[in-house]
C-alpha cells in the first residue's frame, strides 16, 4: 500500500541525484536509504560495506549452484 509522506525538498533533491546515478526512482532511492538505516540501527556492529553486500545479495536471483538432493 502506498502512503504519501512529506519530505524536505533538500532530501528529495539529494535522492534525485543519487537515484539518477544508481538507476532508481526517487522513491526507490529513499526506500534503499531507509533499509540501510534500519539494518544499521538494528546491527550497529555491521559496516556499511557489509550492509550493502547484504542488500545486494538479497536482490540477486538464486541460481541453484548449491542444490542438494
Amino acid at each position: 500500500m502506498a502512503v504519501n509522506v512529506k519530505l524536505s525538498s533538500a532530501l528529495v533533491d539529494q535522492a534525485r541525484r543519487y537515484a539518477t546515478v544508481q538507476h532508481r526512482s526517487v522513491p526507490k532511492q529513499i526506500e534503499y536509504w531507509s533499509q540501510i538505516g534500519k539494518i544499521a540501527e538494528e546491527n550497529p556492529d555491521l559496516s556499511f560495506a557489509l550492509i550493502r553486500d547484504i542488500l545486494i545479495a538479497d536482490q540477486e536471483e538464486a541460481v541453484g549452484e548449491y542444490e542438494f538432493s
